[in-house]
Order: C-alpha cells, then structure tokens, then sequence
C-alpha cells in the first residue's frame, strides 16, 4: 500500500505503484508512473510526463521531469525515464527530452546522482553510473555504463563518455571520453584508462597489462592515427575492451575525440 503524506500534491493522472512513499510537500504531475516501492523524502518535484523505476529515491528540493531548457520547446509532449534502484540526491535536476532531439531522456538502474547532478534534454546515462556534486551533462550527452563523473565536471552538449570511464573534478569535458579511459583538467585530456576502474571490476594484472599495450600502440604509436586505429583492432581482435574503444572511435560523434596531450 503506497504512503502519501497529507501535505503532497499528487495529480490524479498520476500511477503510484504498491510500497511507493511520498513525503510532506512534494509534487507529482500529470503522466508520471511511480513504480513499485519508489520513494520521494520530501520537497521533491517530479513534474511531469515521468517514469521512475521501482526503488528509486528522490531526496529535497530536486526537480525530475522538468521541462528541457531548449529555447526551440513550446510545451509538446516529452519524456523522461529513470531505470530502478537509483538515488538521486538533494537539488538535482533532470530534464525530459525535446522534439527536435529524440523526445526522450533515458537514465538507468543503479546510479548515483549525488547534490547538484544535472542531466540535460535527451540524454542517455547507462546503468551504475556516478556523477559527484553538481556534475552536469549538457543536451544529448550519451554516458556509458560504469561510468565516473567527478564533482563539477561538464560534458559539453552532444558529448560522449564511453562506458568505464572516469572524468576527473572540475573537468570540462569538449571532447569524447574512450570507453576505460580516464581524463581530467580543464580542458580534459586523456591520462591512460581507467585503471582503478578496471582493477575493481576484477581485471587481473596481465589482462591490464595487455590493455595497457593495446592504449600505448593506440595512442603512442609510429605513424598516422587512422593506421594505428587499424593495426590494433587487427593485433587486438580477442579483447572485447579494445574493440569497444575503436568501435567508439569510428562511430560519428559530434564532438571530436579526447586525446592525450590535446
């Protein structure tokens, strides 16, 4: 049986699923589907045209489902949808998509979105992803799973962070992140990949070891960018990491590619 605090305001178009709890002085709006056992502590907005996955908790004062901050939205009907057993911490903000882009924002399961988060209109965030304080994603920013944003980072609109990687603090992100790997500084570089990322997924030391080699012949490597890229998914064609790293390279991103020293 769901618990609904006397002082929220629930809209009747509203579903509330069984076990959901809604706190004094939160809002729910038109469209939105609260699932099995979600949780809203208190001053919480979810405002409209919203799906929250079961067991997800919304802390104080965010605002989930907002209209996407697009001066081209004149109020047509789009969406956001929030996977299960997330934590979305105080003051975050996640906005529904546009028309003009997908019409819809995709968040995950099992991400931690600690104060300040922001994911802009029609982004796509994997699952187990963290963003520290006030990270933010701009527009159609596409972030893989497993991914780490540090606190105040920013993915410029239409950016990607490949799946395991780490974006260090304060970084602004221009430029797309490789799966694995790891960037940081103002504006980001590429630093290697993601070791600690890698190490507490189990990787062992020869399989680092040979990631490693795959990054150095990648990045470091004799002649042009466009033969190396060859020769590794080539030389490397048994390790599915790298293939996904090429595969991320080749496809057409709108942003260019984060590189070392760049």
């Amino acid at each position: 049986m769901s618990r609904i605090h006397p002082t929220a305001v629930v809209d009747a178009g509203a579903q509330v699923a069984e076990g959901v709890e809604i706190g004094p002085w939160c809002i729910v709006g038109p469209g939105v589907v609260l699932e099995d056992d979600v949780r809203l502590v208190s001053h919480a907005v979810v405002q409209q045209d919203t799906t929250v996955g079961a067991r997800t908790v919304i802390h104080p004062f965010c605002v989930i489902g907002g209209d996407p901050q697009h001066t081209g939205y004149k109020g047509e009907t789009v969406r956001l949808e929030i996977g299960t057993d997330n934590s979305i911490r105080e003051h975050s903000t996640f906005n529904r998509g546009t028309p003009q882009g997908a019409g819809v924002t995709r968040v995950g399961s099992n991400g931690l979105f600690m104060t300040g988060a922001h994911v802009g209109h029609d982004c796509v965030v994997g699952d187990n992803v963290v963003m520290a304080n006030n990270a933010t994603l701009g527009g159609h920013a596409r972030v893989g799973s497993r991914v780490f944003l540090g606190g105040l980072a920013a993915v410029h609109q239409n950016g990607r962070v490949g799946q395991g990687a780490i974006v260090g603090g304060l970084a602004a992100v221009t430029r797309d992140v490789i799966p694995y790997g790891s960037a940081w500084g103002n504006h980001a570089r590429l630093h290697g990949l993601n070791l600690i990322g890698l190490k507490r997924k189990g990787y062992d030391k020869t399989a680092v070891r040979r990631l490693l080699a795959a990054y150095r012949d990648l990045f470091e490597g004799g002649g042009t960018f466009a033969e190396r890229l060859d020769a590794v998914e080539a030389a490397y064609a048994d390790l599915p990491e790298i293939m996904e790293i090429t595969a991320f390279i080749r496809e057409d991103g709108k942003r260019p590619l984060c590189l070392p020293g760049e």
